[in-house]
């Protein structure tokens, strides 16, 4: 999950400058509370007339936006009161998330995840445009239903390792890792920590639209794989190509066999995946909610648990690590809460929304909703954690959509391909910056690999928001 920092520490040379390093996105955060309580005080107040739509959600109006003269100014302890209220007002997304991170670690506990990938990787692997295809697909298919990123960086050696012995290298192996998850969470189909919460916050109900999104998923791939395998076939003609060609550090590692797949492990996948089938099932049929897929998670850990025949101790545990590891996910879900809670009651969150919407209006509504990609994509250089980046950003695109004539479902999906397509590139991303850091990969080598994609699939993203504008996607 990109939530999850993996990146190594590393240790300066003795006698040399330190190098800049971007704070923590907790730290981040916490300086955009500060700003969000200045601005408090120096913007006027002001706010926009609502009105209930024919969905039932809350809408602001156009043209209707007047300033309030008389609001009070905010108190500068209100930057600490608004974390425990924040935390308090998001609470059904963060124990979700939790929850969530505590079934994964189950399921990958019982070695089925590493198995399913690791048959992949080997099934193909003489073939290596196959190897290509179904390693992003999969990786794709992994993180666009559940999240899944962190838990590939295992299978980093055996990639490596096959790549090398097709006569490719370092970059086209772990490019299949990080483009599939990249286009993944971009595509995402029911993502619980990108998807669910941004519609969460959007009002919309939880992985609604799915149907337009798969649409695309396939596209999305596509494009993925076909940059991995132009870059391999280069190296494959001409091994002097490679861009890590002199990286001692990005040579083959020592190989790791992924564990074998058993009766049990193919039945914890295929429980999985009926999870997830009932999943979609009851948000469509029986209009489930967050306390409800909690409980299917809950569940579904308990049954794993069984089928695996751990031991019941054993899941405790496992499951408490997991939803650990994802602690720092909820506290920037709460703190970005925060920022906006601020803005809230300061009122000048729709000062914001005026300011920001006054440009966009009387402009084709497509064009302004690849504005709002190109504001997501900027974000997540500064907020690489999916789940807080929605919570930041959503308070302002939603009803910025509804000013300018656009279904927030469309604002949901600029905020997907924004956050999702930059996790590949963005040096603050921890996950990315772990993989290539394991792998021996120097960024500026990374980057070079990568940008000619991020443009490709930044413009096949801007062509499928401006279709959505046009078919009305809600």
């Amino acid at each position: 999950m990109t939530e999850q920092s993996v990146a190594p520490a590393t240790l300066e040379p003795a006698g040399a400058k330190p190098r800049f390093r971007m704070p923590h996105t907790l730290v981040l955060m916490f300086a955009l509370m500060i700003v969000a309580l200045v601005m408090t005080w120096v913007l006027p107040a002001g706010s926009f007339e609502t009105e209930i739509n024919d969905a039932g959600r809350e809408v602001v109006i156009a043209g209707t936006y007047a300033v309030v003269d008389d609001h009070p100014k905010m108190s500068p302890l209100a930057l600490f009161t608004a974390i425990p209220r924040s935390l308090g007002q998001a609470q059904d997304i963060i124990f979700f998330v939790l929850l969530i991170g505590g079934a994964l670690a189950v399921i990958r506990e019982t070695g089925a995840i590493d198995a399913l990938l690791g048959r992949v990787i080997v099934r193909f692997g003489s073939v290596p445009s196959m190897l290509i295809f179904a390693g992003v697909f999969m990786f794709a298919f992994g993180s666009a239903t559940i999240g899944m990123a962190v838990e590939y960086i295992p299978l980093a050696g055996i990639l490596i390792t096959l790549c090398v012995a097709m006569r490719l290298d370092a970059v086209a192996a772990i490019g299949i890792i990080v483009v599939g998850y990249g286009v993944g969470y971009g595509a995402a189909l029911t993502n619980p920590f990108t998807l669910v919460i941004a519609q969460n916050v959007a009002e919309l109900q939880p992985i609604s639209g799915w149907g337009y999104r798969l649409v695309w998923y396939l596209p999305f791939v596509l494009i993925g794989v076909h940059h991995v395998w132009s870059y391999a076939k280069r190296v494959q003609a001409d091994p002097s190509k490679s861009l890590v060609a002199d990286i001692e550090e990005a040579q083959p590692p020592e190989h790791v066999e992924p564990p074998p797949m058993s009766g049990t492990r193919l039945t914890v996948l295929l429980t999985t995946l009926g999870a997830l089938l009932l999943l979609v099932w009851g948000i469509t049929q029986r209009g489930w909610y967050l306390t409800e897929l909690s409980a299917l998670f809950v569940a579904l850990t308990i049954v794993v648990g069984f089928i695996a025949r751990l031991k019941l101790n054993r899941v405790a545990i496992v499951f408490s690590n997991g939803a650990a590891e994802l602690a720092g996910t909820a506290l920037l879900i709460g703190f970005a809460r925060a920022i906006s809670l601020l803005l809230e009651d300061g009122m000048v969150l729709h000062t914001i929304v005026n300011f920001m919407a006054s440009p966009l209006i009387g402009l084709p509504a497509e064009i302004s909703a690849v504005g709002m990609l190109g504001i997501q994509s900027v974000m997540n250089v500064f907020v690489s954690s999916g789940s807080g980046q929605a919570y930041l950003t959503m308070p302002l695109m939603a009803p910025i959509g509804d000013l300018v004539g656009i279904e927030r479902q469309v604002s949901v999906l600029a905020f997907l391909y924004g956050d999702g397509f930059m996790n590949m590139i963005v040096p603050t991303n921890p996950v990315l910056m772990g993989i290539i850091g394991l792998a021996g990969i120097p960024y500026t080598r990374w980057f070079r690999f990568m940008f000619p994609l991020i443009l490709k699939l930044l413009a096949a993203a801007a062509v499928a928001l401006v279709i959505a504008v046009q078919i009305g996607y809600a």
